[in-house]
């Protein structure tokens, strides 16, 4: 099997143009919507410290939908995981899964994850998109036409 190009590597992974598929729209908003039901369920959970047993269908439904919005921003382009927006989930999956099992600072590691999210969600698309790493030199962005990419 002949070995791929670091060139055709990247613009596989980082198109000129984020792609996209019919019903990506609807797709991230069912996604968006299940995912809020399991943070409240889980909220109910951490913030009242419930047996896991009565939060643990909310913690599934968040995980799997989470991991459902990952993969269509990332399908789009592999370029969200470096922007602020994809650190930020990375960080908040990480608080997470430390209070699933540092039940002491549960509380305080929830309300992080439910402050990051709200900075990040009604942050600037310039703050959103930002990425402290440039894989790719301004002539490499160029798309087919020759035109930069935003």
């Amino acid at each position: 099997m002949p070995a791929i190009s670091r060139q055709r590597l990247l613009r596989l992974l980082f198109p000129a143009k984020p792609r996209s598929f019919v019903g990506q729209r609807w797709g991230n908003i069912l996604l968006r919507s299940l995912h809020l039901v399991g943070i409240a369920g889980i909220a109910g959970g951490f913030l009242h410290g419930l047996p896991e047993v009565l939060w643990e269908g909310f913690w599934q439904l968040c995980l799997f939908s989470g991991v459902g919005l990952m993969l269509i921003y990332t399908a789009a382009s592999a370029e969200w995981l470096l922007q602020l927006r994809g650190m930020t989930v990375l960080l908040k999956l990480i608080l997470i899964a430390l209070a699933t099992h540092w039940a002491e600072l549960r509380v305080e590691l929830f309300i992080t994850v439910i402050v990051l999210s709200g900075l990040i969600a009604h942050a600037p698309g310039t703050v959103r998109g930002w990425q402290p790493w440039v894989l790719r030199s301004e002539s490499e962005r160029k798309d087919d036409t020759g035109s930069a990419r935003p």
